[in-house]
């Protein structure tokens, strides 16, 4: 295999990128007054005409791809069924057009039944993933039940898309057996097991629903790309590490993982356990062996709907840490990758798709992975909590044009939690810390916002004029980032209205909701709050005021 490909990813070093701004939410956390109790493909358009008349150009969320929606199993985006098709949970059903055509579908809909439950799932706090599912699925199904059974105008453009997407009739054939058999693939038949399965092994009905909503949820995200791409920069999709070890990707392409084995991360300050991610690696020499087809196929089904492709853990590309069945992350070991071409891969595809590359960069980093990013033109990611540092003179290190600012990242606590040292105490109650150990993280918290407030007042962000209360300290730290020389700066839209609760705690499992918690204001509400409309307009000022200033003789 010959694999030619530009030294950089995209764009071309020689090309002139404009700064741009964005805001980033959870799609399930974004809700308005016509979701169905949580964010759809519908409300992340609305997001970004939004924040397009802001001046914004870049919408960025979680992860969005296929889940199973069973409780036990959590719905951590970071935890797919697959990394090649798409999550039908954020299909908005009005849009399907079968729905205006589909007596059964419409009747659901406008049922009392109906719409009290619809009502009661708009007042939880929480997205409940099954309940709303089961709900949007009864209604899906019926709308695949009219669709093939009409073959109306639209089945050519259907039949299209499934002869050229050669996956998805095995995928839809997947997930019909697993719901005919409920337990996962390993339990199977060794046929099954395999990877042979015959129309006796499932519903065919169900095959087709599992088909019809695909289809659906491309179109939908195909059409928001479409308006992100005429509205500014695009898309900020989050491609994810791995995938679950009960899922399609691994039951179809099982010689590419390592299922005996688990990816993590070893012990560190912050966990001193270790991690266990519970998904199994891929084999390098496999992937390898096989001319990267999978890694080639999970990029382009992220990459043609994305104006940012995110690579999570963006280290896997040079090495990952592995944890042997049945023992601890303190027995795990690193293994090597192809880092070049793997690289190569991604720099051919972004180019392909016109799509810019940013790596997580966060956490234990070798040197080599940042030398790797800045020669490839790989978008690192420059966090603010992470960069903190207690010296006054020196609290933040220089921010570089390659870096995507923010001030935190979903696993972080929001900046008004930070600030109260709130995580310092979820940390306490979970027992990750003694009462000694609260006492000295507290005291090096209060040494480290010194140092940022010092910073922010030397340079004229923070007046002396201002309090130095979590609001002002925050906003005038995003002014910071703005007038930076970063490429992109990226807004957590619930550190606006000053929220403590964090997306996600790592770490935590049934201790805490994580993935659920949807944000505290409904989308009609917080677009029009004057404390998050006037700092997204003050960014605006100034991210297009830097780059204004770099282009002038």
């Amino acid at each position: 295999m010959l694999i030619s490909a530009p030294p950089q990813a995209y764009p071309p070093p020689e090309s002139s990128v404009d700064r741009v701004w964005g805001v980033f939410l959870p799609l399930y956390a974004l809700h308005s007054r016509r979701s169905w109790g949580s964010g759809d493909f519908s409300d992340l358009e609305a997001l970004i005409t939004w924040i397009s008349g802001l001046g914004g150009s870049v919408a960025g969320t979680l992860p969005l791809l296929a889940s199973s929606f069973d409780e036990a199993a959590g719905q951590s985006p970071y935890a797919p069924l697959s990394r090649l098709f798409w999550n039908e949970f954020y299909v908005d059903i009005t849009r399907a057009p079968e729905l205006q055509k589909c007596d059964p579908a419409r009747a659901l809909v406008e049922s009392p039944r109906f719409t009290e439950e619809l009502e009661a799932l708009r007042s939880l706090p929480l997205v409940d993933y099954k309940r709303q599912m089961t709900l949007k699925r009864r209604v899906l199904h019926e709308l695949a039940r009219c669709f093939y059974r009409d073959a109306g105008d639209r089945f050519a453009d259907f039949s299209s898309f499934v002869e050229s997407n050669s996956r998805l009739d095995d995928y839809a054939c997947f997930r019909a057996a697993c719901e005919r058999r409920g337990s996962p693939w390993w339990e199977w038949p060794q046929p099954l097991r395999d990877g042979a399965l015959s129309c006796d092994d499932y519903d065919e009905e169900t095959k087709r629903y599992h088909a019809y909503v695909q289809w659906l949820a491309h179109q939908q995200l195909h059409e928001l790309s479409e308006k992100a791409c005429e509205k500014g920069s695009g898309l900020y999709i989050d491609l994810p590490l791995g995938v679950r070890a009960d899922g399609y990707d691994v039951w179809r392409e099982r010689d590419l993982f390592v299922v005996g084995a688990s990816a993590g991360a070893p012990p560190d300050t912050l966990y001193s356990a270790g991690q266990n991610w519970r998904f199994p690696p891929l084999h390098p020499e496999e992937i390898r062996e096989k001319g990267y087809r999978y890694v080639i196929d999970y990029l382009d089904n992220h990459m043609q709907h994305a104006g940012f492709l995110r690579i999570d853990h963006v280290m896997s590309l040079h090495r990952l840490f592995w944890i042997p069945e049945g023992l601890e992350p303190t027995d795990g070991v690193y293994v090597l990758y192809p880092a070049d071409e793997l690289c190569a891969v991604v720099n051919l595809e972004s180019h392909r798709h016109r799509c810019r590359i940013v790596g997580e960069n966060l956490g234990t980093v070798p040197s080599c992975v940042n030398e790797m990013m800045s020669r490839r033109n790989i978008q690192g990611m420059y966090v603010v909590q992470y960069e903190l540092t207690p010296d006054p003179n020196a609290p933040l290190r220089t921010i570089l044009p390659n870096d995507v600012a923010s001030l935190n990242t979903h696993d972080m606590p929001p900046f008004s939690a930070f600030w109260q040292g709130l995580d310092i105490k979820d940390r306490l109650s979970l027992n990750l810390l003694d009462e000694a150990g609260e006492r000295a993280e507290q005291e090096d918290r209060q040494a480290l916002e010194r140092a940022l407030v010092h910073l922010l007042r030397v340079n004229g962000w923070l007046e002396d004029s201002q309090t130095e209360d979590v609001y002002s300290v925050m906003t005038s730290c995003l002014k910071f980032l703005a007038a930076s020389a970063a490429k992109v700066v990226l807004v957590n839209l619930e550190d606006l209205w000053l929220d403590t609760e964090p997306q996600n705690r790592p770490g935590t499992d049934e201790e805490y909701p994580n993935w659920r918690r949807k944000a505290r204001h409904g989308f009609e509400v917080f677009s029009r709050m004057p404390e998050v409309r006037d700092v997204l307009v003050e960014i605006d000022r100034l991210v297009k005021g830097r780059a204004k200033s770099q282009s002038s003789p």
